[in-house]
């Protein structure tokens, strides 16, 4: 007969082995789970901050020009003959825009462009002023001028000054220009910047539009600082 310390430490029924074994598996998947589910947040949490911490999606698609210290103001004739400064324009976009009259391409596109741009802002447009400023004074005359550039759209002026002034104006706005011979003392050409500046309607300088610019594009920064951007 076995002794009764035999019968204490028989090895255990496969059906205690069976729930060990069970319970062993539940608390293991337990903690796997928690691992993982942990593991996931984590990832969540630092992809959120990530993305927190990355660069936000650009207001404007033109340059942002916001504190420059350039380009402020001009004192100039419009083609009205009236004395002209960029107070006289405040409560709306301004966009200024240096440039010609006898410019085969550039001017006229930028000027066209722009029409386009006041056709799509609809309404709107009448808080947006166009500005052309001549770096042609000796042949652009103002009559030539308000010949010129109202025939893209009659809310555009045409500005100019005399030859010192002109210059003066274009080294505050960083605006080059240089004449070109051409056949006849009267046939020159002029190279010039070809970017247009935009104001905000409490007179400060905000975009740089480069030439080639979209007016969709255009349309959207100018309806952006109509809401105050």
């Amino acid at each position: 007969m076995p002794s009764a310390s035999t019968s204490a430490t028989a090895t255990a029924s496969p059906g205690a082995r069976s729930a060990s074994r069970s319970s062993i598996w539940r608390r293991f998947s337990r903690r796997c789970w928690s691992t993982t589910t942990f593991r996931n947040l984590a990832l969540a949490c630092a992809a959120a901050t990530l993305a927190a911490c990355g660069p936000a999606a650009p207001k404007f698609h033109a340059t942002d020009l916001t504190g420059a210290d350039y380009a402020r103001d001009f004192a100039l004739t419009d083609h009205s003959g009236r004395p002209r400064t960029l107070a006289d324009y405040r409560g709306k976009v301004v966009s200024v825009f240096f440039g010609y009259t006898q410019c085969p391409d550039v001017c006229p596109t930028n000027l066209s462009t722009m029409k386009r741009v006041l056709e799509i802002l609809g309404p709107q447009a009448a808080r947006v002023q166009v500005l052309f400023i001549t770096v042609d004074p000796e042949r652009d005359t103002r009559e030539l001028l308000a010949q010129y550039v109202p025939a893209f759209h009659p809310s555009f002026v045409g500005l100019y000054a005399d030859p010192a002034r002109t210059a003066e104006t274009a080294k505050q706005f960083k605006v080059f220009y240089q004449k070109q011979p051409g056949a006849t003392p009267q046939t020159y050409t002029v190279d010039h910047s070809a970017g247009t500046y935009v104001y905000d309607p409490q007179g400060r300088l905000r975009l740089y539009v480069r030439h080639g610019e979209t007016a969709e594009a255009i349309a959207h920064d100018i309806q952006r600082l109509l809401e105050g951007e």
